[in-house]
């Protein structure tokens, strides 16, 4: 069970590698709301609110359920990254098996628990009896794949790891490809409404964690991936359990922040709820177009800290982080000549264009800002030194919490937006403090 080390580290570090890396996640990122859209578009074709209604919050109740499991991607490319810099090769066949088998386990604790599961996620979230009965039609069809679903966190975090960025970009466009084509026969064609958009997508996720799994195929030539003494070696579940845990940790306490936005947003009345969120999907879309270049930092720092190549490390976080801070500027540019006319595209409401606009500097502000923390939290996620991570968090998250019983009585919704950028200048600021430790421990 012992690994025979071969040749690690994380070789020659070029634009061109990082680009390679970044590139295809991007893009990935990119197809990931026509989905949605489709979705709806089809259902709205059967002429009645509450099919929308019902697909609308059984995907988002399945994503939350889902949300919760997103750790087994950061952690599967830290861990993994790590292992290949550090040249142990029968680690690395044996993180695929592990991940997936977590995976598949967790999806069969959704299934077992779905009663329990659905019924508190209505409780939280309550519909109109008609909306809540179609919607546990859709779940109750969509759960089957869970196992599928989460399992794919774990194949994509595998192959990300590889900087095999494009299969991750092929499995996503097969998943949303199949999705959309049975979205429109069996809804159009064969009149199967809500029912038959949850068996679109689970035929697309069961198909896509085949593909998946295929994709990584290479790997089954190193036996280590079936050894099951490695596989369930108790020193690699405990460090895996560990990591995994320090990032759900750490996510919780990013969720609050955002809830927590949300929620006192609300006290200022229903028009300025709706603007925050029309403005909040401007940060979504930046954290989608800032992902390929943290994805590749991740695997990158996993390979020069495994490797103990510290030089490699400070190289690998400088030039993602270049690219990243450009991809930032492009991108507040972007909203800065552009953002009235995507909110207008969001909403046909002239007073919440209005007031949307008021805030919008906020936005425009906040890929500048959020740029450090994304990095660094894609450098920590890498080395997989997530306990400074999480420590960093939960720091962060106090500062927030701070800055919000502060700014929000003096400035009212102005506060709220300064205390979110706050947050995003806490956690950089944080982390960076954190990184000189990191360089030291990389050396060895």
């Amino acid at each position: 069970m012992t690994d025979t080390p071969q040749a690690g580290g994380v070789g020659d570090i070029t634009h061109r590698r990082i680009l390679h890396t970044a590139l295809p996640i991007v893009l990935s990122n990119a197809t990931v709301p026509i989905l949605g859209a489709v979705d709806t578009g089809v259902v709205g074709q059967m002429g009645e609110a509450v099919p929308i209604g019902a697909v609308g919050i059984g995907a988002v109740i399945l994503a939350g359920l889902y949300w919760i499991f997103g750790f087994l991607r950061m952690g599967t490319t830290g861990l993994t990254a790590r292992a290949k810099g550090e040249g142990r090769q029968g680690e690395v066949a044996a993180m695929l098996t592990r991940a997936v088998l977590i995976g598949v386990a967790a999806g069969l604790l959704l299934i077992l628990g779905q009663v329990w599961f659905f019924r508190a996620a209505f409780w939280l979230s309550p519909a109109s009896p008609e909306v809540e009965t179609l919607a546990r039609q859709y779940l109750q069809i969509r759960i089957w794949s869970a196992p599928a679903a989460i399992a794919i966190y774990g194949l994509t975090g595998w192959l990300i790891a590889q900087e095999r960025t494009k299969a991750v970009l092929v499995i996503q466009l097969w998943m949303n490809g199949v999705n959309i084509l049975l979205d429109l026969w069996f809804v159009l064609g064969l009149g199967w409404g809500v029912e038959g958009v949850a068996i679109a997508t689970v035929f697309a996720e069961v198909t896509g964690c085949i593909l998946a799994v295929w994709l990584c195929r290479d790997v089954f030539q190193n036996p280590a991936w079936k050894e099951k003494a490695r596989v369930l070696d108790p020193a690699a579940l405990r460090e895996m359990a560990a990591v995994n845990g320090d990032i759900l940790l750490r996510s919780l306490m990013l969720q609050a922040i955002f809830m927590s936005f949300l929620f006192l947003g609300a006290d200022f009345g229903d028009d300025t709820l709706a603007a925050n969120q029309v403005l909040l999907q401007f940060l979504y879309i930046t954290a989608y177009a800032l992902d390929g270049f943290a994805f590749a930092v991740e695997t990158l720092a996993g390979q020069a800290f495994g490797g103990k190549d510290r030089a490699g490390l400070r190289r690998a976080t400088y030039m993602a982080s270049v690219w990243a801070v450009v991809g930032s500027v492009l991108i507040a540019a972007v909203y800065w000549i552009a953002g009235g006319w995507i909110v207008d595209l969001m909403t046909t409401s002239e007073s919440l264009r209005e007031l949307a606009r008021v805030y919008l500097p906020w936005v425009v502000l906040s890929p500048l800002l959020g740029v450090a923390p994304f990095m660094l939290d894609g450098v920590f996620i890498g080395a997989t030194q997530t306990k400074d991570m999480r420590n960093m968090m939960l720091l962060s998250t106090v500062i927030y919490f701070a800055a919000l019983a502060l700014l929000v009585p003096v400035w009212g919704n102005h506060g709220l937006w300064l205390a979110l950028m706050v947050s995003f200048v806490a956690r950089g600021a944080t982390l960076a403090m954190r990184y000189p430790a990191l360089e030291a421990r990389t050396a060895g």
